[in-house]
């Protein structure tokens, strides 16, 4: 739907129209494995909060805020920023955003206190937010038939490089320390960045707006269609319980029985790999008109995730099932929810994923926030009963709004 301040829908003689079918597998690829390592960048301290705890002499739930602190840089990053993706050259765009988060890393890797860190975090939030533009630009270059495939696959990179950013980080922090981490981010955002300002294509700019006008249009969009501003709520429910969930972890494992080494902690994240590969096929279902059904069934999967984490605080098995579960279902719920969105207003994607992913990130602030006060209220049984509780929520918020508030006629 046009809103006052965005372009009408495209024309077969407009950039959208002309720009179909200029993906690839390659370049569909390339886009999942850069927006990857960029969104990697938000948890690398996730599972190195006890141990830059005692590095930085402070206590690990203030190294906590690490998560919550670099969330709220990324939502305003995702808000500010992003939306530039409709008015600039992103061939010019993403890789200038890349080199600046090149920069925060190294001040995350130099910061002499646990404040230091703390700002630094924030700045890097707010600058690696390339992952969040290339997503739109594949839904831009995608045609109609595979867009959900297409976008699946990039927002499965994304997911992919957040669980695999634990793995990373544990074993560089075991051998080489925490701060080693940053220095190899720095120096792989780098890298893509020039590869980057090569492999994308040149598109004219979708929008002629000027900043508080492009800003403004993004609530406009929200405001005038009621499919957004629903599933912009279940996408903000799904990562607020999903990083509520594995910053607890990092918590419970870090304890007895447990007492694991970063290393290990680290290594749980290659179990929601399974998860992350799974849901890449989410965006064939959408393709295929089983969205609004599958997005149900994921989170009654959520749900069952929780249930099963609550009775699993002293069992590996029962962790590993429960992150399997989750991964899968969020992941799944992810995706869907992203491609609905593409489908309301495809001139203005870059404005829709603005919404999306700030209103996800504010959600995932307040999860692992939460994480840290249902861990000192209630321990892991806490986190798992509050999450099980939003699941039911938002299945509930799903129910009501599938056969109307959740519906647009493009999106499904």
């Amino acid at each position: 739907m046009a809103t006052p301040d965005t372009p009408t829908p495209p024309t077969a003689s407009a950039p959208e129209a002309v720009d179909r079918n200029r993906t690839s597998r390659g370049l569909t690829l390339l886009f999942a494995i850069a927006g990857g390592t960029a969104v990697a960048n938000l948890y690398w301290a996730q599972p190195l909060l006890d141990f830059i705890g005692h590095d930085l002499h402070t206590s690990t739930a203030l190294a906590g805020w690490l998560v919550t602190v670099t969330q709220i840089g990324y939502a305003a990053g995702a808000l500010l920023l992003v939306p530039l993706g409709d008015v600039l050259d992103r061939r010019r765009f993403i890789p200038g955003l890349m080199l600046c988060a090149a920069l925060a890393l190294i001040a995350c890797a130099l910061a002499p206190s646990i404040g230091a860190l703390l700002v630094a975090t924030t700045l890097l939030g707010l600058t690696t937010v390339s992952g969040q533009l290339l997503t739109p630009l594949a839904g831009d270059l995608a045609d109609d038939t595979n867009r959900g495939q297409v976008v699946g696959t990039v927002v499965s990179g994304l997911l992919i490089g957040i669980l695999t950013s634990r793995t990373i980080s544990g074993l560089i922090a075991d051998a080489a320390g925490w701060r080693a981490i940053y220095f190899v981010a720095a120096a792989v955002s780098v890298a893509f960045a020039l590869v980057l300002s090569r492999a994308i294509p040149s598109l004219a700019p979708k929008a002629h707006l000027s900043y508080p006008q492009l800003l403004v249009s993004v609530w406009q969009v929200i405001r005038q269609e009621r499919a957004v501003r629903w599933t912009l709520f279940l996408g903000a429910t799904a990562f607020g319980v999903f990083t509520m969930f594995w910053t607890a972890l990092t918590f419970l494992l870090s304890a007895q029985p447990f007492s694991y080494s970063v290393s290990v902690i680290g290594l749980f994240g290659l179990i929601g790999l399974a998860g992350a590969l799974a849901a890449q096929r989410a965006g064939r279902l959408h393709d295929r008109g089983r969205s609004m059904p599958a997005t149900g069934w994921g989170w009654a999967v959520i749900v069952i995730s929780f249930v099963v984490a609550a009775f699993a605080d002293h069992s590996v098995a029962g962790i590993i099932v429960a992150i399997v579960l989750l991964d899968i279902a969020v992941q799944g719920v992810n995706i869907l929810n992203q491609t609905r969105l593409f489908a309301v207003a495809p001139q203005a994607r870059s404005r829709l994923n603005t919404a999306f992913v700030t209103c996800n990130f504010i959600g995932g602030a307040a999860g692992s926030a939460a994480a840290s006060v249902l861990w000192s209220v209630g321990g892991w049984t806490a986190v798992s009963l509050t999450g099980a509780g939003l699941g039911c929520v938002a299945l509930l918020v799903w129910a009501l709004g599938r056969r109307g508030p959740l519906l647009n006629e493009r999106s499904d």
